[in-house]
């Protein structure tokens, strides 16, 4: 492996990275304590760990369930089998399901029907089991077979490897289980793959049925650039929250889950996101296209082939680290001809005191063919006689 540059970093933050997975692990985790009994918080941008703690446990996950189903919802108005005007029939067993549960309702009456967009706010806004339960039935014909769809989309295409879905609400089950980073992973989706439908999980109040109700993210009305997601709490699980604050070009996405009471959710929320922000920074390395180093070519028609950032490099890092970060391009040499541009042919090394280190893709920046067989020929003794440089 050839290092080509290394620097100490200096540039001031740019935009963000694309979603990549969650497993960059937090050296600084040790500098919070929380009640929460299971906790998960990450930076959406670069998918760095600000902190984890005891993240996949098989908890309850109460009502956030529920972004579950938004997720399978969401997917049917994005493909268009779903329009926001579509009806559905409240249904005697969808009605019956939570009529005298004492859980939360949207209080659908039984017998109407209601349109997706309203059962849509009825969820994400009023964490209404009955527009659950109506929007299930509408999906797969009952909730049990929505429940499978939802196990089977969470573990096969989102990577959601320890959820199991028994209902469509949350609705306490012994075999209804996720883990806290399962749940940032879910978040996660339905901010990148929904983004012209996230906005609802802003909004703060619906009516239905001349009812007036209350988003319950708590967030939402005390903590600066809170846009979502979604709260839960039964006996078994206790409180949890699922949440995103956006500050500038900055993501944060927290799980709080475990604990005792509704206030301590609220306060220990709101302490958790100011630590996030106050502790870590992004620091954005190169946008995309940025020539970063040249890398040698053997037998190719050209001696050399920039080597470029494919997408905009960005890391998250504790602020305290940030003086000593250190930056390095590598890649290992000569590559051989032919080169395609937009190849990965490098990688761009970070490293800081106390941090584990990251590594993001560099790319070819031109193409470079092959040399001719005269051509390759020449090279060939020009090795022979005056070695690599000569």
């Amino acid at each position: 492996m050839v290092p080509m540059t290394s620097y100490p970093f200096r540039r001031p933050l740019l935009a963000a990275l694309a979603l990549v997975p969650l497993a960059l692990s937090p050296a600084w985790a040790e500098t919070v304590e929380t009640s929460a009994r299971q906790a998960f918080i990450v930076d959406y941008n670069t998918g760095k760990v600000l902190l984890e703690k005891n993240a996949d446990e098989l908890m309850a996950p109460s009502s956030m369930s529920k972004l579950m189903t938004v997720y399978l919802v969401f997917s049917k108005l994005k493909e268009g089998s779903w329009k926001f005007t579509d009806e559905l029939p409240v249904t005697e067993a969808a009605w019956k399901r939570h009529y005298k549960s004492g859980g939360s309702l949207m209080f659908l009456p039984l017998g109407s029907s209601a349109k997706v967009e309203d059962l849509i706010r009825g969820v994400i806004i009023q964490s209404g089991n009955d527009a659950c339960s109506v929007l299930a039935e509408g999906y797969s014909g009952s909730e049990d077979a929505f429940a499978e769809e939802e196990t089977r989309i969470a573990r096969q295409k989102l990577g959601m490897t320890h959820s199991t879905f028994r209902n469509a609400s949350g609705w306490p089950d012994p075999e209804h289980r996720t883990t806290a980073r399962d749940l940032a992973t879910l978040a996660r989706h339905i901010i990148a793959d929904f983004p012209e439908y996230y906005p609802i999980f802003s909004e703060r109040t619906f009516f239905y049925n001349n009812i007036k109700q209350d988003n319950r993210n708590p967030l939402l009305w005390t903590t600066q650039g809170a846009d979502g997601l979604k709260t839960g709490h039964t006996e078994d699980g206790g409180y949890g929250l699922t949440a995103s604050v956006k500050r500038g070009d900055r993501r944060v996405v927290m799980v709080l889950n475990g604990m005792d009471k509704m206030k301590e959710r609220w306060d220990e929320a709101q302490r958790m996101v100011e630590w996030a922000f106050r502790e870590f920074d992004n620091y954005a390395l190169f946008k995309a296209g940025d020539q970063i180093a040249d890398a040698d070519v053997w037998l190719g028609e050209a001696a050399t082939v920039p080597l470029v950032a494919g997408d905009r490099l960005e890391v998250t890092l504790p602020r305290k680290a940030r003086r000593d970060m250190k930056v390095t391009a590598v890649y290992t040499g000569p590559i051989a001809a032919p080169v395609k541009k937009g190849a990965v042919v490098g990688k761009l090394v970070i490293t800081a005191p106390g941090e584990p280190t990251v590594e993001l893709p560099l790319v070819a920046g031109a193409d470079v063919a092959k040399l001719g067989f005269a051509g390759r020929i020449s090279a060939a003794i020009k090795y022979l006689l005056w070695g690599p440089k000569g």
